[in-house]
């Protein structure tokens, strides 16, 4: 764990992550020059097994979904020495864990498991069993975790480390509070410990024969019937709270068809061809959310700057969802956004003889143009009018430097 190599692996991830400061305030651009001179007295502390984490600072972030998910910001210190302990705890137990188990393990993705679960929907597992686990990395009980690491760790000073770090509390408003339970979120070591403490779950679901995919604490059963979909979720629901000690969310666990099922951001639909993907509505509703942001008339920035934010927030996103056969809801996407496009441009132009010398720069009949530039309709109605369809079209934006969806998706589509 602390050979020069591993070292150097882990100053570069947490250099390149970036991220917060913890409690301390050390950004992570301070890290390489201040271990250059104090890393002795770590080490010395670290080989003594005397070592002490300082408490993760608390970060309330809002959910997708709605609600809050608490993260621990670690100092960048121990992120450092976390992301050590990660990269060697990683070619112990992930040679072994299930190859039904697709979150924060090498090699894996989000964009696999959902062909995974594609693939167990076409083979006629037309029923969905969703496994919630309420508040999992808040709850998991450092006994039991601690007990599956031992299996294969035999340094009693790397478990010490381990456990020190699950009990290094959390410091809110200045206070530090007790952790007796949890693995904070935002940690380098909470992947590779989430992933072995459901471990033997996924062990019992392969045992019994089930189809299921696992994403961290994100977990689809699916088999091929209503009956039999209530049964194992029942079953899973014992298994989890009796030999985990988490606790699984009956509100939110739920059994549910194959085509009202989500994964990921996905859900799936049916065709003759075969079973395909598509994006998940609450998806499509944040993208919306957050183009309307960036759309937003009563922001005063300069249109090729607007561009440009768009344009990366268009990027990552169709860098994930890019995997959806459902090219319908890009195409419905790309025409909202240009209507919202138009909407901008029409007030930048603002008076009635910016906007007829301009729709007649831009081909409008003078007819036309005066009509539509003495309109009092609202921006909405103007922007989806055909006049300003015609005016500005595609190729208008095109030239602007706009990237669509559509043309996106149809290049980064991967064969499947």
């Amino acid at each position: 764990m602390l050979s020069r190599e591993n070292l150097l692996a882990a100053l570069d991830r947490v250099e390149v992550n970036r991220g917060a400061p913890g409690v301390d305030g050390m950004t992570t651009a301070e890290l390489r020059p201040w271990t250059a001179v104090h890393w002795p007295e770590v080490r010395a502390e670290l080989d003594a097994g005397i070592y002490r984490p300082a408490p993760v600072r608390q970060v309330i972030i809002p959910k997708p979904g709605g609600g809050e998910r608490m993260l621990g910001v670690p100092r960048v210190l121990d992120r450092l020495i976390q992301q050590a302990i990660a990269q060697v705890l990683m070619p112990i137990f992930d040679p072994q864990f299930s190859g039904s188990s697709f979150g924060f393990r090498p090699g894996r993705s989000a964009h696999q498991a959902v062909r995974v679960a594609r693939r167990a929907i076409e083979d006629g597992n037309r029923w969905v069993v969703d496994v919630d686990l309420d508040r999992f990395f808040d709850r998991v009980q450092h006994d039991v975790l601690m007990a599956r690491v031992a299996r294969k760790v035999s340094d009693r000073r790397v478990l010490k480390l381990v456990r020190r770090y699950l009990e290094a509390g959390i410091m809110v408003d200045g206070v530090k509070q007790p952790s007796a339970e949890g693995t904070p979120q935002g940690s380098p070591l909470s992947p590779v410990l989430s992933n072995i403490m459901l471990d033997d779950l996924d062990r019992e679901l392969f045992k019994r024969g089930h189809r299921f995919v696992r994403y961290a604490d994100d977990l689809r059963i699916f088999v091929g019937s209503e009956r039999a979909a209530r049964r194992v979720l029942a079953s899973v629901t014992a298994v989890v709270e009796q030999r985990l000690k988490l606790k699984v969310n009956r509100e939110k666990s739920k059994v549910v068809r194959a085509s009202a099922a989500t994964l990921l951001g996905f859900g799936f639909y049916f065709t003759r061809s075969g079973v395909k993907i598509r994006v998940d509505p609450k998806a499509l509703t944040r993208w919306k959310v957050r183009i309307r942001e960036l759309t937003s008339r009563r922001w005063s920035i300069a249109m090729d700057e607007r561009i440009a934010k768009i344009n990366r927030y268009m990027a990552g996103w169709m860098g994930y969802f890019q995997l959806s056969d459902a090219s319908r809801a890009f195409r419905d996407l790309e025409e909202w956004l240009r209507r919202r496009m138009r909407q901008i441009r029409w007030k930048e132009w603002k008076r009635f003889a910016a906007r007829h010398r301009n729709l007649l720069a831009l081909g409008i009949p003078e007819r036309a143009a005066r009509e539509w530039a003495s309109s009092s309709k609202g921006y909405w109605r103007i922007a989806g009018s055909a006049v300003l369809q015609r005016g500005l079209p595609n190729s208008y934006w095109d030239d602007l430097g706009l990237k669509m969806l559509k043309p996106t998706w149809q290049r980064l589509r991967p064969a499947r």
